[in-house]
């Protein structure tokens, strides 16, 4: 989970189980840290179009919004990623194991300034 003040850890998912893991991680882990009124935008990935996912948004009296079809200069999420990316290559990990492990620390490779800059350049941050 990002948001303009912090980055969470989610869960990591092996194989197709994805979408179907996807409505018990928005209903028990992302739902109860929003606020009412928090805006959630997903981007077009498969998994993140399921109904039951969207209406427990919607529970927790929150929007969602689907970016335009692969927008990296409108996704925060693509310069974090970039930074983990370079990070795995610089480490080497090349298996589902090591890269799991590997995954555990990247919560603190990321400040709540260098958060909140990812959502800046995207223009999801005005009037600063």
């Amino acid at each position: 989970m990002t948001s303009s003040l912090s980055q969470a850890a989610q869960p990591v998912i092996r194989g197709r189980k994805a979408q179907k893991s996807r409505c018990p991680y928005v209903r028990d882990v992302l739902a109860p840290e929003l606020t009412p009124g928090s805006v959630v935008i997903l981007d077009n990935l498969a998994t993140h179009r399921n109904v039951k996912a969207a209406a427990a948004i919607r529970a927790a009296k929150c929007w969602f919004l689907y970016q335009p079809p692969y927008s990296p200069d409108l996704n925060p999420i693509e310069q974090a990623f970039s930074k983990l990316k370079a990070h795995l290559r610089k480490i080497g990990a090349r298996t589902f194991d090591d890269l799991f492990r590997a995954l555990g620390d990247i919560c603190s490779m990321f400040s709540p300034q260098e958060s909140w800059n990812y959502f800046h350049a995207a223009g999801y941050v005005l009037g600063v």
